[in-house]
């Protein structure tokens, strides 16, 4: 006969079981919290109106990072799904355009040392036929050159688009360069204006679990008990749910990626029309590197390095002699230091509980991974909610699987600019080189990539962070030889290699020529905006 308690109990727990996923409260605000705020109650008010409600709640206690001003292509399609004019964006959140990045001194420190991972796919259909072509014929410019216009127009300083291209559209693909400050209040203003996201400044004093072990509530110091049935941990750093209530370990990769400080400064132009770069310019320096990203109001400028390497005070002066080329008071601006962890969680998604941004973790600010993680992970959450406790179970699961191979394709693809460097003037570029930093999974496809061009099928996810393309665009630009196959070009192949050559330079030509600069866009986008869609 059935213990009628255990009955009891089971019943129970499928009751909670099938509790249905109704109320969604996001804790943290800045760019994470209000990015997956906005992706979330835009997708759910587009397919359930009125079925669920979205809350944010926030500290006025926590000052944001403030930094992370670089984006993805992506970053087009987050906005334009949470229904913001680009137009709009780009007037309140002192925004430039980005086409890729260029790398200096990466390889050998020299002056004329320089590589452009740029954002547009190589051109043609077959980039590999190209690249083999490439390598044998005696080509006189850079891969990027050869398979795309992105080099040359960032080289002049061209916007990727007209003014009568509609918003969102490009002739060259784009990104972003961001105030982050600015972004997370204008990403705030339309979450609860436009997308009905419920917003909450209060500090989270206690964090109250049910009989299941799932978050039931929040007590706040001002708002009492707010109850949830999925809680999103965008508390950056301090991982105030995942990571101090759950207690879920975090996996450091300073022993792959090296660098775990950073100094920030923001440098005013020298005048109001001053020419904004249209992509991210990244110097090595003797332990690390500075990235300079050009804004339409201003420049972030910051100097990201390894502390076992160099001293606070030898990176600051490495930041200030960048700077003194182009700011006339060095010693008046403002700088400020930024501690760096480089890892992440053990997984990301447990119980009721799943973080996105640097509560999940964070590596460094190359190539620009940040935001994009936090996009993907927004738009994942969004896309797959789970109807119920047993499917968020299943959910969970494979986001945990999908993040833990995304963290490791970035680690892999960030130590890949560090390792392949030539340069012998300090330990920290040469200790890039040794094999006891370079993961095996890395390892294991630059033997693969010895003797093939790297291609799609090197991946196994159909969506990957960053495609081959953007392997190749780095391998070659740091000079990676790929050996001839035991098989040469056949003559066909050969022609449409040139043929594709021939192409590229036409259309880099064709945009040169009727392209405008960043700044001249950007003028006239604030003065009559873009086409609507």
């Amino acid at each position: 006969m059935p213990n009628p308690i255990d009955s009891g109990n089971t019943a129970n727990a499928a009751k909670e079981q099938s509790k249905n996923i109704q109320h969604i409260v996001v804790v943290g605000g800045g760019s994470a919290g209000w990015i997956t705020a906005g992706t979330i109650a835009a997708k759910l008010n587009n397919t359930f109106a009125g079925q669920y409600s979205v809350t944010l709640v926030e500290s006025a206690n926590v000052a944001p990072i403030g930094v992370g001003e670089g984006t993805w292509p992506t970053m087009r399609t987050t906005l334009k799904k949470m229904g913001i004019r680009e137009t709009d964006f780009i007037k309140q959140c002192h925004v430039s355009f980005k086409q890729g990045a260029k790398f200096a001194k990466w390889v050998t420190g020299k002056q004329d040392d320089y590589y452009y991972h740029p954002l547009m796919l190589p051109e043609g259909n077959n980039s590999e036929t190209s690249i083999r072509q490439w390598f044998t014929t005696d080509y006189n410019h850079s891969l990027s050159t050869s398979l795309s216009p992105q080099e040359s127009l960032c080289e002049a300083g061209l916007a990727p688009k007209y003014i009568t291209t509609a918003e969102y559209d490009a002739e060259a693909n784009y990104a972003y360069h961001l105030d982050a400050g600015r972004f997370s209040e204008f990403l705030k203003n339309h979450c609860v204006n436009k997308l009905d996201v419920r917003h909450l400044i209060t500090d989270v004093v206690a964090i109250n679990n049910d009989d299941y072990g799932y978050i039931d509530s929040l007590t706040t110091e001002d708002e009492g008990d707010i109850h949830g049935d999925l809680f999103i941990d965008c508390t950056g750093f301090n991982s105030l749910l995942l990571g101090k209530h759950f207690d879920v370990p975090f996996k450091s990769c300073k022993d792959i990626l090296f660098v775990d400080s950073a100094i920030a400064v923001q440098v005013p132009y020298e005048s109001e029309q001053s020419s904004i770069a249209s992509h991210t310019i990244s110097t090595a320096q003797s332990c690390g590197w500075i990235w300079d990203i050009g804004l339409s109001n201003r420049r972030g400028v910051g100097h990201v390095y390894a502390s076992q390497y160099i001293s606070e005070q030898e990176a600051l002066n490495e930041l200030k002699t960048y700077l003194a080329d182009s700011v006339d008071d060095v010693e008046s601006l403002s700088f400020r230091k930024i501690p760096i962890n480089p890892g992440h969680r053990e997984k990301f998604w447990h119980k009721n509980c799943v973080a996105v941004g640097l509560s999940a973790g964070f590596l460094e600010p190359l190539e620009a991974s940040a935001l994009l993680l936090v996009e993907i992970s927004a738009a994942m959450i969004a896309e797959q909610l789970p109807a119920n406790r047993e499917a968020m179970e299943i959910v969970a699961q494979r986001f945990n699987d999908t993040f833990l191979y995304r963290w490791e394709r970035i680690i892999n693809f960030l130590k890949l600019h560090y390792m392949l460097n030539q340069r012998t003037d300090s330990a920290f570029w040469i200790d890039n080189r040794k094999a006891a930093s370079i993961p095996d999974s890395l390892q294991t496809l630059l033997t693969l990539w010895q003797t093939q061009v790297p291609s799609d099928n090197d991946f196994i996810h159909a969506t990957e962070v960053f495609p081959a393309a953007s392997y190749q665009y780095v391998l070659y630009g740091m000079g990676f030889n790929t050996q001839s196959a035991p098989w040469a070009l056949n003559e066909k192949q050969q022609d449409l290699a040139r043929t594709q050559f021939n192409l590229t330079k036409q259309k880099t030509q064709q945009l040169m020529n009727t392209l405008p600069s960043n700044r001249a866009l950007l003028n006239l986008i604030h003065q009559y905006g873009l086409q609507k869609i």
